[in-house]
């Protein structure tokens, strides 16, 4: 999940809550979505291999 931040900049957020704290867990921040988008795959890429 992708969000864009009031600073212009976007943060890829884990699609599930966290249990202990309610909220979702930060995963990366980055200057442009085409960067978020591909560290996106990244993160689904480690996550089924």
């Amino acid at each position: 999940m992708i969000r864009k931040l009031k600073s212009g900049e976007y943060r890829i957020y884990s699609r599930k809550v966290d249990p202990k704290t309610k909220k979702r867990k930060n995963l990366g921040t980055f200057k442009s979505m085409e960067e978020a988008k591909k560290h996106e795959r990244e993160i689904q890429y480690f996550k089924h291999h």
